[in-house]
């Protein structure tokens, strides 16, 4: 009776090891895949934010990257690259870690004994209420990429363009914030970023589940699928998802450049819609879209990969 107990709480540690393993695996996993999205993808989402913002200063994505590279340089391309590896690192090492969580709930929920074994519309789910979790940590680090990012347009309209713009970091943005609108002035666009995001990651997760399940030869796991269909697998999520939220993506960057009291979500949504047009509410998407490819691509493929090591040598030990 008592080895059966010793033996009973033996397993109970070890099955508690190894959920703490597999959220420490995911949390590092995703801090790396987000890293890789950012150091692929930052150019072109500099270029994404300022069509968004000022529609009317930048015609199409090649006019906005030649004019902020001729005033700016790759700097200028590359505003904002700081904020948004924290904003990258802190959403994906929250998304993924929540993610496999949120597996296990749905799995659970349908009575699915292996997560391996879930549906691309339940691992959809699951990205669904990870994403709630991962918003929280994006709002603001995206909040201050977005002024970065939109800093010489905003300053060049404020002086009507007669005063050189003067260099600004994210420390300077963030203290500037929290004095003029208080801490929970980092939360501003907090609503469009969860109506964003949650959507957003179903499709996400959806996508790339439903395309690596598609792209699996027989008698060969989802996981050996290899590096190329890794990528496209995730490229094809990460379209899914922008193609599907884009416009609460241009509410969210024009809520958080402005300094100005928002409008609610939807009146701006349908504002925009009847003032500048239905396209208004697309501005930027072309530039998303073609870094979106390699940069989840990268994303999923430093996630899966380092993912595989970990475990590999957790394995070993």
């Amino acid at each position: 009776m008592e080895s059966s107990t010793s033996y009973s709480a033996e397993l109970k540690e070890n099955n508690e090891r190894g959920k703490f393993r597999e959220a420490t695996v995911d949390l590092i996993a995703g801090s790396l895949g987000g890293a890789a999205n950012v150091f692929v993808g930052q150019s072109l989402d500099t270029v994404k934010v300022k069509m968004q913002t000022f529609p009317a200063l930048y015609n199409n994505m090649f006019s906005c990257f030649k004019t902020t590279f001729a005033n700016d340089g790759i700097r200028g391309l590359y505003a904002g690259t700081v904020p948004a590896l924290a904003a990258n690192i802190a959403e994906n090492s929250v998304l993924f870690a929540g993610y496999g969580v949120c597996q296990k709930a749905v799995a659970w929920a349908i009575d699915t004994p292996n997560v391996q074994d879930l549906s691309p519309l339940a691992n959809a789910s699951a990205g669904f209420f990870a994403a709630f979790f991962s918003s929280l940590t994006l709002c603001p680090t995206e909040l201050v990429k977005c002024r970065l990012q939109a800093l010489q347009e905003s300053q060049s309209l404020a002086k009507n363009g007669k005063t050189k713009v003067k260099s600004v970091g994210p420390w300077m943005i963030t203290r500037e914030i929290i004095k003029n609108e208080g801490f929970k002035g980092m939360f501003r666009g907090l609503v469009p970023t969860f109506a964003r995001e949650m959507p957003g990651y179903f499709c996400f997760f959806g996508g790339y589940e439903l395309c690596r399940h598609m792209l699996t030869p027989p008698g060969k796991s989802k996981d050996e699928i290899g590096a190329i269909r890794t990528i496209i697998c995730g490229g094809v999520g990460g379209i899914s998802l922008w193609v599907a939220i884009f416009p609460f993506d241009v509410i969210k960057s024009r809520v958080q450049v402005s300094n100005t009291a928002s409008q609610p979500m939807m009146k701006m949504l349908f504002h925009i819609a009847r003032t500048e047009g239905v396209m208004a509410l697309y501005n930027g998407l072309g530039p998303t879209v073609i870094r979106t490819f390699p940069g989840t691509g990268a994303l999923f493929l430093a996630y899966e990969t380092s993912r595989k090591v970990m475990n590999e040598f957790f394995d070993k030990m």
